[in-house]
């Protein structure tokens, strides 16, 4: 997703805590693994390229697509609704 356009949901909250459970990120990835691309194969065993888990500095985190927006608004919504329930940071791009 290098060079695109992302939301980055970071595995703390606005105050500072780890958020739990600790497969929180690969979690919510796995929600979202049938939005895909027209045309992508992949598998039920495998991440949408939309909503991929990552470590950054040693923190779990899901990047978010931005292209998901378009393509599926109310699968947007859910992501960043998630992060906001949870009060979790975000970067990378606004998420209203």
């Amino acid at each position: 997703m290098t060079g695109q356009l992302q939301l980055t949901i970071h595995g703390t909250t606005n105050e500072g805590q780890r958020f739990r459970p600790s497969d929180w990120a690969e979690r919510l990835a796995g929600v979202m693994s049938q939005f895909r691309p027209a045309g992508a194969a992949g598998g039920h065993l495998t991440y949408s390229p939309y909503v991929v888990p990552r470590l950054i500095d040693g923190v779990r985190c899901v990047v978010v697509d931005a292209r998901l927006r378009e393509l599926e608004p109310l699968a947007w919504k859910f992501v960043v609704g998630f992060a906001q329930d949870n009060n979790l940071k975000t970067s990378g791009m606004p998420t209203d």
